[in-house]
């Protein structure tokens, strides 16, 4: 699959969509948070349209992801929109979906034995998936420095027209190649995270989106802070 270079307003337009999401985001949480101590008449029903709403908005991010992936996968390995903290956590292009069971761990403390089991499961095929992806990964880098790719790369200045279209054709099976284990990675974080909404109740479920988007938040706002820190006088 071939990707035309990224053009500037592109990226433009999904840094700005993922300003406007991080801050539906802290909307989001501050109502986890209310409900979750909330005691209405109707308190499970608006739990879960809250559940639907907050679900419906990582699916958002999602679909303008694989929309910018499609055009730039590179963007979205090193992501510039993202701290340094933040992208030295990034696993194929976003957090790993392991995450995902460790913050239920610590936000949902009363699981009964029948989920804890079903939690178990899911765990069992996260990491499976994981492995296999991180196998993929693995294979991909060692693409780049295979002796072929790197052969014309150190000729770059001096190769021949034929050796323009290897070159063009490596980089492309590379860039096809990325973005097949993106979209895996991004099924098997969705994935993981419906097969534990679907275990816990309600209540339980507010709990671990609240310390989701919680640990998402706090991260963020630390690594922009250590950035700043870092920056040089009089720079912006």
């Amino acid at each position: 699959m071939a990707q035309n270079p990224t053009e500037p307003n592109v990226l433009e337009r999904f840094v700005t969509f993922f300003q406007g999401w991080l801050v539906r985001q802290q909307s989001f949480l501050e109502q986890l948070h209310h409900s979750i101590s909330s005691e209405s008449a109707n308190e499970v029903n608006q739990q879960k349209s809250l559940i639907v709403q907050v679900l419906a908005h990582y699916q958002e991010y999602y679909e303008e992801k694989a929309k910018l992936a499609r055009q730039d996968v590179l963007l979205l390995f090193c992501p510039p929109w993202l701290s340094s903290f933040e992208r030295a956590l990034l696993w194929a292009a976003g957090y790993k979906p392991s995450l995902i069971l460790r913050i239920v761990d610590g936000a949902v403390k009363d699981l009964t034995d029948e989920q804890t089991r079903r939690m178990e499961e899911v765990k069992a095929e996260t990491k499976n998936g994981e492995k296999e992806l991180t196998e993929t990964l693995a294979r991909l880098q060692q693409s780049v420095a295979a002796p072929p790719l790197v052969a014309l790369a150190r000729r770059i200045g001096r190769i021949m027209d034929g050796e323009i279209s290897s070159l063009d054709s490596a980089i492309e099976a590379l860039m096809t190649s990325m973005l097949r284990v993106l979209e895996d990675a991004d099924s098997l974080r969705k994935s993981t995270v419906s097969k534990v909404v679907e275990i816990l109740s309600p209540v339980q479920t507010l709990k671990f989106l609240a310390a989701a988007a919680q640990f998402q938040l706090q991260v963020r706002r630390w690594g922009m802070e250590r950035d700043s820190q870092k920056a040089p006088t009089g720079v912006v």
